[in-house]
């Protein structure tokens, strides 16, 4: 199903954020759209698929935009991502619609992302004595992004202006306090970006649901 009604394929992780390096995963994720008439069944159609490649996964285009509407860093990327490799009519509608998506809640799932990660770091520091750095690296990441979409409006993906820093952090040669430290500072530029945010209170579903509409319309055809 996905091949044939895939509407938008992208590629996120390493080579979207500008930290790749030799031999860097290609980590695809893209939108499908089933056909409308197989709702009408007992069976429903899949949320998600996995593959068919190594590092690839698909939403539903429904489940997707409930995901975005909560603000979900993961999905938003998709929507954002400069390394578009497949997009239909019905996905330039998708991206057209991109800050339908975007609210206030983004300070939260973006922060609480973030302190997922780094607590999931600190937890393994203290049971093992060992730091996942990579976790590390992806937890600063996430801060950055976060004040960014609140301050533009537009979802920071492309990392490449903090990119020696960030894979000093990921190779492990930046000491555990200067990680915390930057974390520190991240943490207070995100609460500084939210108070001062022009995002509305809340996501505008009526014009994700226009979408929808439309979509499953084509569908019927």
């Amino acid at each position: 199903m996905k091949e044939r009604h895939t509407i938008l394929a992208v590629v996120v992780g390493s080579r979207a954020y500008g930290l790749d390096g030799p031999g860097s995963d290609h980590d695809r994720r893209g939108v499908f759209a089933a056909p409308t008439r197989s709702f009408w069944g007992v069976e429903k159609p899949p949320t998600h698929l996995d593959g068919p490649r190594d590092e690839e996964f698909s939403w539903e285009v429904e489940r997707f935009c409930v995901l975005a509407l909560q603000g979900n860093p993961t999905v938003l990327e998709v929507l954002w991502s400069p390394l578009v490799e497949h997009i239909t009519a019905d996905g330039e509608a998708l991206r057209a619609v991109r800050p339908a998506f975007l609210s206030r809640r983004v300070a939260a799932s973006y922060g609480g992302y973030a302190r997922d990660q780094l607590n999931r770091v600190n937890a393994r520091r203290e049971r093992t004595g060992d730091t996942n750095h990579k976790q590390a690296m992806h937890m600063l990441r996430l801060l950055l992004a976060g004040a960014h979409v609140l301050r533009t409006g537009e979802v920071l993906v492309d990392v490449r202006p903090w990119r020696e820093r960030l894979l000093a952090v990921k190779h492990g040669e930046t000491p555990w306090p200067e990680v915390t430290a930057w974390a520190d500072q991240l943490q207070t530029d995100l609460a500084t970006a939210a108070a001062t945010t022009q995002l509305p209170e809340t996501p505008d579903p009526k014009a994700i649901d226009q979408l929808l509409y439309a979509v499953r319309e084509r569908g019927l055809q």
